[in-house]
């Protein structure tokens, strides 16, 4: 590549300052336009984690044992407690779900979600009158989960169970909703 040739000093000096600030220029598009890539992908992997996420991890439904069917009386709906196989190492205590187990003889039972099937309240089982009431929009529930009176459109959810080693265990890892119930 030949050189050019200035005819005065000023020429030469003016042509590098040219070079110059068009090298910084470059420079600072190269910069501008690497900080663009790195905030774009930093904005991209959470929406693809949640676009492709529902095809990626599938729930996971897993039998939970509820304890020995000895500490379920025959006639009786007591509340038991299972850790929700669906956890994070942040989850702590939240992974302890409740439900209801009723027990109607040697080998049935019903085992219910706490949740209202009005709005998911926490529904409240009184044994001397042998129903579940919701304390939120007043539902009510017969003893067998059926709705009585209230707001619920439906009665309790219930969950899959089976009895296994003299335990009863249930199909937890899935809270019930309208569109996806249980049972």
């Amino acid at each position: 590549m030949a050189q050019e040739e200035f005819k005065t000093p000023e020429q030469g000096v003016d042509y590098l300052e040219s070079v110059v600030e068009r090298s910084r220029r470059n420079w600072m598009v190269m910069i501008g336009a690497g900080l663009n890539v790195i905030a774009g992908t930093l904005l991209a992997i959470p929406l693809a984690g949640y676009v492709l996420g529902s095809f990626v991890h599938r729930d996971k439904l897993d039998w939970v044992s509820l304890g020995h069917v000895d500490n379920f009386p025959i006639g009786q709906t007591r509340m038991a407690v299972y850790q929700n196989p669906i956890k994070t190492p942040f989850d702590g205590l939240t992974t302890n779900t409740p439900c209801y187990v009723r027990r109607i003889n040697e080998k049935k039972f019903q085992v219910f979600a706490v949740n209202c099937a009005h709005l998911g309240c926490a529904v409240h089982w009184f044994q001397s009158s042998g129903l579940f009431l919701c304390p939120c929009h007043g539902g009510v529930y017969y003893e067998n989960g059926a709705r009585a009176a209230g707001p619920p459109p439906r009665g309790l959810f219930e969950y899959q169970f089976r009895l296994q080693n003299g335990e009863l265990w249930v199909k937890a890892g899935q809270l019930p909703t309208m569109t996806q119930p249980v049972a």
